[in-house]
């Protein structure tokens, strides 16, 4: 019998491999608007907020125009940019063969996802997509979560969030499910390991045990 009847995944960084993606979109967009560039390690802190968020950060009255010019460059570059990760399609192929309610719950526009999906179409069939259209409130509020799990007809004491970035496990704990660090996105495991989560994995076979409860 599997620890979880249900495990939402983030998006960016978790299931698809995007964040050489997002930092080059950054720095796309502070170059042509603004004029600068920032640290690559600021840049991978935002990921898992909403993009217009993050942009306001950098500057509020050119916020839209940051957001435009990064979503324009990233849209276009995506094919060039974007990976998979290979033990994850495993890990999903396997939870699906479980019996495992499975669901999406990301910061990403609907039509970013529809784009990436179709560059690189995932390997299992999803329950729920749930993105930043969905929900009034995002990351690291647990409204997108929620709503995934309601969804997929499971409850948060049986559900599993797993993702990249200090945001996912914030807003795993306020949904009060467990919360999943994995090492090979956004954050490094220190950083992960600062938000007390309920497990952190750095391979495919580590995040199936502690998906499964079984032995990796």
């Amino acid at each position: 019998m599997s620890r979880f009847d249900c495990v939402v995944f983030d998006l960016d960084g978790t299931l698809i491999d995007t964040v050489p993606l997002i930092v080059a979109s950054h720095q796309h967009a502070l170059r042509t608007v603004l004029g600068r560039e920032e640290p690559e390690a600021l840049l991978r802190a935002g990921i898992g907020r909403p993009l217009l968020e993050q942009m306001e950060g950098f500057d509020r009255e050119r916020a839209q125009e940051l957001f435009d010019a990064y979503r324009s460059w990233n849209h276009a570059n995506t094919a060039a940019y974007l990976g998979r990760f290979p033990e994850v399609d495993e890990v999903v192929e396997r939870l699906a063969a479980s019996q495992i309610a499975l669901g999406i719950a990301t910061s990403k526009m609907r039509d970013a996802v529809d784009l990436a999906f179709r560059i690189e179409p995932p390997i299992v069939s999803f329950g729920a997509v749930v993105t930043i259209e969905d929900t009034v409130r995002h990351k690291p509020h647990p409204d997108p979560i929620l709503h995934a799990i309601e969804l997929l007809g499971s409850v948060p004491t049986r559900a599993a969030y797993v993702g990249d970035a200090a945001s996912d496990l914030r807003a795993a704990h306020a949904a009060g499910c467990a919360a999943v660090g994995v090492t090979w996105g956004a954050a490094s495991r220190a950083e992960l390991e600062a938000e007390a989560p309920y497990a952190i994995a750095e391979t495919g076979r580590e995040l199936l045990a502690i998906l499964l409860g079984e032995e990796p």
